[in-house]
């Protein structure tokens, strides 16, 4: 996870070195403002990954997540085309129902509650789906309408590019399960590391059960997103070798660190991506 907070002189070399280390994909943030970073630069997701996209040639590239907050389906799918496109096939698309915070208020718009929030969710993936897949969509929902949408020339990827759902309640989890090529979790609230862990576990065998309630046969390929723990995952190469082995015991395809930062929040050293990038990453293929 690479925050879109750099000028691009200072942001390409971190993605170069993304593709060059080893990871299997690398991500951006796709919020206006994020929490303690909101005064503090930021740029937009989508000409992050583009530019992203130009300067590498192997390594899939995502937003996580991009959210119904200030986003309409149908403008959006053409951003998804357009990286999609550019890339070569190698977008992931990272969605979630979004939260309360700055996205929302900066633009004006009232804050939903919850149970509303998860409903604009499923008709926001509904509606992507549909205009990903046809060449001309016209759709009515609560909160989305489209009329005779044009969705040409595709995308590269067939049907339409992977999404990766974010979920830990069983509505959204409901959502993943039907649209999701992967299904992503940030585990629960709490300060206690073992309680966390605890808590994905939990968390984890609901998701099971919900694809089987689904009838999901499938594969659903399984995101955790390591730096909603108590601990940063890059803190040191120990504590990286640490969480992925338990993700991998939980059954976890994928796992999501942050890069590191110079202070703050995900604060740590670029040493210690390059010692996981030398020693780590040639073992995960046998252990996720």
């Amino acid at each position: 996870m690479i925050l879109p907070e750099h000028r691009w002189w200072i942001a390409e070399p971190k993605w170069r070195a993304a593709e060059e280390y080893g990871f299997h994909h690398a991500w951006t943030y796709d919020h206006l403002g994020w929490r303690t970073l909101v005064d503090g630069p930021w740029f937009g997701a989508v000409p992050t990954l583009t530019a992203a996209a130009l300067v590498t040639s192997r390594i899939r590239l995502g937003t996580f997540v991009a959210s119904p907050n200030f986003r309409h389906p149908v403008p959006f799918a053409r951003d998804v085309l357009t990286v999609d496109d550019v890339s070569d096939g190698r977008f992931t698309l990272g969605v979630g129902a979004g939260g309360a915070g700055y996205d929302t208020v900066v633009t004006g718009a009232k804050p939903l509650l919850p149970g509303d929030r998860t409903a604009r969710f499923g008709e926001f993936v509904e509606l992507l789906d549909q205009l990903l897949v046809r060449d001309r969509t016209t759709w009515e929902g609560r909160f989305y309408s489209a009329d005779e949408a044009r969705s040409a020339p595709g995308c590269v990827q067939r049907p339409r590019v992977p999404f990766v759902v974010a979920a830990n309640g069983p509505k959204a989890m409901a959502i993943a399960a039907r649209f999701g090529q992967g299904w992503i979790t940030t585990g629960p609230e709490t300060e206690d590391h073992e309680t966390w862990w605890r808590g994905v576990a939990e968390i984890s065998e609901r998701f099971t059960e919900t694809l089987d309630t689904q009838g999901r046969t499938t594969r659903v390929n399984r995101y955790l997103n390591l730096d909603s723990a108590p601990v940063y995952s890059l803190s040191s190469v120990e504590c990286f070798v640490d969480a992925v082995g338990r993700a991998a015991e939980l059954g976890f395809t994928d796992v999501v660190a942050h890069w590191p930062r110079h202070d703050g929040v995900y604060a740590g050293s670029e040493q210690v991506v390059e010692n996981v990038a030398a020693d780590v990453l040639p073992t995960l293929d046998r252990q996720l």
